[in-house]
């Protein structure tokens, strides 16, 4: 497993909240497996769910009809990288 970046295990932290995820911890997230289908389990409410927690804690909205949806989502990575690129300062 790959080690998380301190803004990785923040969303980590953020997602397991958001989606009561009582059977994983957050460092247990490995930042590049998938976050949808078999390895993390999540499905499209989850994602409305975390992108909604996503804008009120990082201040911008991730839409559900942007194209690059798939590629943002793809892993906790992914997904952190995005935020820290379009992020509130």
């Amino acid at each position: 497993m790959q080690t998380q970046s301190p803004a990785e295990r923040e969303l980590a932290e953020l997602l397991v909240s958001a989606l009561n995820l009582e059977s994983i911890q957050p460092e247990q997230i490995d930042p590049e497996q998938a976050l949808f289908g078999a390895d993390l389990g999540l499905d499209s409410i989850d994602a409305l769910e975390l992108a909604l927690a996503v804008s009120k804690k990082y201040g911008f909205q991730l839409r559900s009809d942007n194209e690059d949806n798939r590629r943002i989502f793809a892993s906790l990575r992914a997904l952190s990288a995005h935020i820290e690129a379009n992020r509130a300062m």
